[in-house]
């Protein structure tokens, strides 16, 4: 996977979706493996990974927001198996909101976990590999960090706020020989995707959310003239593991000059802007 042998990895969001996918892509090649999610589903990943792999897996319910929390979490990881070599957070919630009617509190709450929670666990990540002297770092975005979406204002500006911290770190901890990356998924079939169209609760772990129906698939790949969104060139959504094939590579030693980079894996639902 990397440059490391069979590195210590750590990955956030790993109760379901795009989080438990990446989890299940880096087990194989993980000496260990850390799975950290607030949803106590982390632990039934945690069981299905560890039955399936040769990698030492652990499971912590973490909440992102306490920065505190996030750093006795990584003194438990060093004091077990050491510093982690890669350190991938795809942990994030979405309150769907339009710009006129988003509230303060789904405001503050969006910002919490998307961008409070990426600065907690890549900033201590990145200090331990600075110490160490290598180490990689992908951060699950989205492409609605740079693209306008009606009805996700609080979700993008936390996103767009967690991508901006991302950059200028990757562009500080660079001459240290630490890599930090990004993945901005598009639409993706997953538990928060399903929510957006079939609830107002937050959604960020597996609810339970029906699958999409075929109108919603449609609007998607079609696109909505009337939300000013564009639809999907490849005419599909994306599923959890194309997701996790993208951040694999960027882990990995093929993509050793590769840092600072936001990698959208959207179908061309943004044009590539």
């Amino acid at each position: 996977m990397t440059g490391f042998g069979r590195p210590v990895v750590v990955v956030t969001g790993a109760a379901a979706g795009i989080g438990a996918a990446i989890a299940s892509t880096l087990a194989p090649d993980a000496r260990a493996l850390a799975l950290w999610d607030q949803a106590a589903g982390v632990h039934r990943v945690a069981r299905e990974l560890g039955g399936a792999t040769e990698a030492s897996v652990l499971a912590d319910e973490i909440d992102v927001t306490d920065g505190a929390v996030v750093s006795k979490a990584f003194d438990r990881l060093i004091s077990e198996f050491g510093p982690a070599h890669v350190v991938v957070h795809a942990a994030g919630i979405m309150l769907p909101s339009t710009a006129l009617d988003t509230s303060i509190e789904d405001w503050a709450h969006s910002l919490a976990v998307n961008a409070t929670g990426t600065m907690n666990v890549a900033q201590r990540a990145a200090r331990d590999m600075v110490a160490t002297g290598y180490g990689s770092i992908v951060v699950v975005s989205s492409n609605a960090a740079t693209t306008p979406r009606v009805g996700m204002a609080a979700y993008s500006a936390s996103k767009a706020a967690a991508t901006a911290f991302t950059r200028a770190l990757a562009l500080q901890v660079a001459p240290y020989g630490v890599r930090v990356n990004l993945v901005s998924p598009g639409s993706t079939d997953t538990a928060m995707l399903r929510g957006l169209h079939a609830t107002r609760e937050p959604v960020g772990i597996d609810v339970g959310n029906p699958p999409l129906s075929d109108s919603a698939l449609t609007t998607l790949i079609e696109g909505d003239p009337d939300s000013y969104r564009l639809g999907i060139p490849l005419r599909r959504i994306a599923t959890p593991t194309d997701i996790a094939a993208a951040v694999r590579f960027l882990v990995s030693n093929d993509a050793r000059h590769i840092t600072m980079h936001d990698l959208r894996v959207d179908g061309g639902a943004s044009l590539d802007m």
